[in-house]
């Protein structure tokens, strides 16, 4: 489920406050999914003989594709995976958290087996209810003779999520900061303080914010104390966009992307 991690990833971004007067990072940002820069390490699956597997998932997952639930463990956002192949070039997904359902994912591809695209909608946030998306994959390698054309090593290179997962809010408090999102994440850290409790996000329990000069904010996010994302936010010299370089610890791998105020 790509996806819900991926999901899970957009809320790294954030934020700062200023010695003096109001932060300059104060306010709403959107992220530009246009100007994204997507890691180069692929998303690697297998799904033969029944079986499906998610090899760069963290941890991996292998499961049986019977159109069952199935338990999977260490992943935050679901507990039970359920893999059905429509057919040689479509399959189908969905997830569950402690019985519920939160997600669902329709991967199809091409006639040519060169482009997969993947539906999908997640409704495990606090609040905004289910969001669904679109992104878009090319293959990089080939998978084993005889197994469902889902398998192989996929580069996503384009997407379309709601404005909902794309968007935040932080406000400023003397040196507090305090982010919030539209699906229901929230934070009030301190400027060069503590870890913070991180609200409304099963894979991230704690935050740090320090800035890096005076026109960069770096956050830590952190699951059960060990770190899983820091980034980076550049303002421009209006201070109208941004330029955030997260950096995915768990999958080792970078995200660079512009972000607008509002």
């Amino acid at each position: 489920m790509r996806k819900l991690i991926f999901a899970g990833l957009l809320v790294l971004l954030l934020m700062s406050v200023s010695a003096v007067g109001q932060s300059p990072f104060e306010g709403t940002w959107k992220m530009d999914t246009s100007t994204i820069q997507y890691p180069q390490k692929p998303d690697v699956y297998l799904l033969q003989d029944g079986m499906y597997e998610c090899k760069s998932c963290v941890p991996p997952i292998k499961i049986k594709a019977d159109g069952t639930d199935q338990k999977v463990t260490g992943h935050p956002y679901f507990d039970t995976l359920n893999v059905k192949a429509v057919d040689d070039h479509n399959v189908e997904s969905a997830s569950k958290k402690d019985g519920k359902a939160v997600g669902t994912e329709k991967e199809s591809i091409s006639p040519d087996g060169n482009t997969l695209t993947v539906n999908w909608t997640y409704s495990g946030n606090p609040s905004g209810g289910t969001q669904t998306g679109t992104y878009t994959a090319k293959r990089v390698a080939k998978g084993p003779a005889g197994a469902n054309m889902i398998s192989g090593s996929w580069h996503t290179e384009k997407e379309e999520d709601p404005a909902a997962v794309l968007t935040w809010t932080y406000k400023v408090n003397g040196d507090e900061l305090t982010m919030t999102t539209p699906t229901g994440q929230s934070y009030t850290a301190k400027l060069g303080g503590p870890d913070a409790p991180y609200k409304g996000d099963p894979g991230t329990t704690s935050v740090s914010v320090k800035m890096l000069g005076k026109d960069t904010l770096e956050e830590t996010d952190k699951r059960d104390g060990k770190v899983i994302g820091i980034a980076k936010m550049t303002l421009s010299a209006d201070g109208k966009t941004a330029k955030i370089v997260v950096e995915d610890k768990l999958h080792g791998t970078t995200t660079k992307f512009d972000a607008g105020k509002q």
